[in-house]
């Protein structure tokens, strides 16, 4: 088979690196791939939001099936126009990734179908925003309604900072039209977890929970970023809590998305806080999240094809979704200054990897035969183990292998699983 992977970070290059064990993944193409992800793939370039070209590809590759990875060209319906030209693909429709797309989409659909989550009023327009801001209880989550690079969510401890928030997204538009509408919800508290799951709009198959470390510094201190590590599974997430949010999250959310006329076929990622109350969505995500990605497909043991291929045509309840009872860590190095200015074009040199060692490349050009950055995040220095303290270390040690000017990563990534871990 010929594969089309859109999308070109280090959740694209884990993905294909997973594809590859499949022998009948004769051929992969990347669009646009990046200077690392092009020794596993042949790298087209171009944008992954050009659906125009993206079709194209698919046409020039002669694509057996494609991959449409990141959220933007989901919400903006490049699955839509890839099936129109008789592509079969892995991805949610448009109709359907607007459960990431709208925040205001999700929280009204779980409001509807009783699926939990935090408290949250809606705004679109500024004034009315601002008046609720005077009353709303303290501290308040105050989020852009639009996709926003996993930056357009802001917690404010003071209603001073609130109206600053609000101000920013509506009034200023620092995140363009996502900004347009904002949420404000109530805080939770609690540990997150994150779990992705296959479903093809019927069946839904959790994979591997994982942790993911937001902040750019340790000690969850610093601005958010887009990930800086994980670890799966996740401690926190017990058996019995995985029976609750199958129960009362993950089931009710494909059957209403389903009632809704927008059935979702894909990786649904359930962003959860473990509550007092029990757990609670946090947010939707229509696709493989990024770093999490990274940590669940090394434990996951069945063929990623054959589940991707099985979501694409409907019938993956009788396809095997197997996982490692093993542990995994990935710890993200980036560039100095991340998330906000940085340099780049630094030479990268990478060791050779161990057995359950793996290194997938986020923001890389290839240049004259060598690796240089061109990204925040670099890369994810990624080791699986027995245990998961034994994966943090080899995680780390692979991590200390790997050179570049600028370089930078968290030293904390696990700690609070494995406090977890000691706590049971």
């Amino acid at each position: 088979m010929n594969i089309l992977v859109v999308g070109g970070g280090g959740r694209e290059h884990a993905i294909i690196k997973k594809l590859k064990e499949d022998n009948r993944a004769k051929k992969i193409f990347a669009l646009p791939g990046n200077g690392g992800i092009a020794a596993d793939a042949a790298c087209l370039g171009g944008s992954a939001t050009d659906i125009p070209a993206a079709v194209a590809a698919a046409k020039k590759c002669a694509a057996d099936f494609v991959v449409v990875a990141p959220d933007d060209p989901l919400v903006l319906g490049m699955v839509d126009a890839l099936e129109a030209e008789g592509f079969a693909c892995f991805g949610p429709r448009k109709n359907a990734a607007i459960i990431e797309g709208s925040k205001a989409f999700s929280k009204d659909l779980m409001r509807k179908y009783g699926i939990p989550t935090a408290a949250y009023e809606t705004f679109h327009e500024l004034e009315a925003a601002l008046a609720y801001v005077e009353t709303c209880p303290l501290p308040a989550v105050v989020k852009a309604d639009g996709l926003a690079l996993g930056k357009g969510v802001l917690i404010c401890e003071t209603r001073e900072a609130a109206r600053a928030a609000v101000r920013s997204m509506m009034e200023d538009r620092a995140f363009g039209d996502s900004g347009a509408t904002v949420v404000i919800e109530e805080f939770l508290t609690g540990p997150e977890v994150s779990v992705l799951s296959f479903t093809d709009g019927e069946t839904v198959v959790p994979m591997a929970s994982s942790m993911d470390h937001k902040r750019a510094l340790d000690n969850d201190q610093g601005l958010n970023t887009g990930g800086m590590g994980t670890v799966a599974p996740n401690p926190y997430y017990t058996e019995k809590i995985a029976a609750e949010c199958m129960e009362k999250i993950f089931l009710p959310t494909i059957r209403a998305m389903k009632a809704e006329g927008r059935p979702f076929k894909g990786c649904l990622y359930f962003g959860l806080m473990l509550t007092p109350e029990g757990p609670k969505v946090i947010e939707y995500n229509c696709r493989f999240g990024d770093p999490e990605t990274q940590v669940v497909l090394p434990l996951l043991e069945s063929s990623l094809l054959e589940i991707m291929l099985a979501v694409s045509e409907g019938r993956l309840a009788e396809t095997e979704v197997r996982f490692s009872e093993r542990s995994a860590c990935c710890v993200i190095l980036a560039s100095e200054g991340y998330p906000q200015k940085y340099d780049k074009g630094f030479v990268i040199t990478l060791p050779e990897t161990g057995t359950d060692e793996q290194i997938y490349i986020a923001g890389a050009v290839e240049k004259d035969g060598k690796l240089l950055t061109n990204g925040g995040r670099v890369l994810g220095a990624v080791a699986v183990a027995e245990t998961l303290p034994n994966a943090v270390d080899r995680a780390y040690a692979l991590a200390d292998r790997i050179h570049f000017e600028n370089a930078f990563c968290r030293r904390d990534i696990g700690r609070r699983a494995l406090r977890a871990l000691e706590e049971q």
